[in-house]
């Protein structure tokens, strides 16, 4: 098993026709994913990269039978795509666009609380079954199909993840970049019950990062709900200073909240192996795992 996506996920590019799309479509198609079609307004009918281009989604949905979007269209109309594709009752939307204004944003997580829908990002990788389906802008040569799963806030922090992962010989089950920014879709709590239930993914490795608290709640979760697999954390930003963004625009200190130390000791109260720096996180799992 996987969870999210996996050989039989179909799935169509919003934003297919400019250039990111272009590029990430065809590395999709490389990697065995069944992308289906492509979404661009005033370009139905039209094909590209050997796939039909639709004017909408509800209609791509219709005639592909697709059941998750990758999104690559500019932040001032990312949001708008966000809420086609939840209005056409696609079960997986994984929005890549970065900068999407927070307001637009905030109107798109009340409507996700009354959908069908699961959202991943904005702002993120992705998400990758290796083998199976790759959907973002991860590199596909660091994979290898295995044990672990993999959630994380931090964009090239989750490439090291996999990379650490697979020179360990653990490989991933699935792999999911939420992003980081201030309102998102799937978090942290999301994406530990999947991996919890999910019978391929024997351990879980989190990525995180300064701001917010979605750490700490991760570590609430852990805690109530007694994680039987070995969870694995790395916070990012132990020497970030308060006040100053770091990256990420949801990853900033503010006040006496979002501190990398105060998140990783309720990781560590909560049961989980703290890795000493991004190097160590594959040998850290190997040794949660006894391997």
């Amino acid at each position: 098993m996987a969870v999210l996506v996996d050989a039989g996920t179909r799935v169509i590019c919003q934003g297919i026709t400019g250039r990111q799309g272009t590029f990430y479509a065809e590395q999709a198609i490389a990697d065995g994913t069944q992308l289906v079609g492509g979404v661009r307004p005033g370009k139905g009918g039209t094909r590209h990269l050997g796939l039909p281009v639709f004017d909408s989604v509800e209609e791509a949905v219709r005639e592909t039978g697709a059941d998750a979007s990758m999104i690559f269209v500019p932040p001032a109309t990312a949001a708008n795509a966000i809420r086609e594709a939840i209005d056409a009752s696609l079960p997986l939307i994984v929005c890549i666009t970065e900068r999407i204004p927070v307001l637009d944003m905030v109107d798109i997580k009340r409507v996700l609380e009354t959908s069908s829908s699961r959202l991943v990002g904005p702002n993120c990788p992705g998400v990758v079954t290796p083998g199976e389906c790759m959907i973002g802008i991860m590199p596909r040569s660091i994979f290898r199909r295995g044990r672990i799963g993999i959630v994380s806030r931090a964009g090239t922090l989750t490439y090291e993840a996999v990379a650490q992962t697979t020179g360990n010989k653990l490989g991933q089950s699935t792999c999911i970049g939420i992003g980081a920014d201030p309102i998102q879709g799937m978090t942290f709590c999301d994406c530990l019950e999947l991996f919890m239930a999910d019978s391929e993914t024997e351990g879980i490795v989190l990525i995180g990062e300064i701001g917010g608290i979605a750490e700490e709640e991760a570590a609430d979760y852990l805690k109530q709900h007694k994680s039987t697999k070995p969870v694995v954390a790395y916070v990012a930003g132990r020497h970030a200073p308060a006040g100053r963004r770091m990256g990420h625009a949801g990853a900033i200190i503010e006040h006496s909240t979002g501190y990398a130390e105060a998140k990783i000791a309720a990781l560590r109260s909560a049961g989980v192996h703290i890795a000493e720096s991004p190097g160590t996180i594959g040998a850290t799992m190997a040794r949660a795992l006894g391997d």
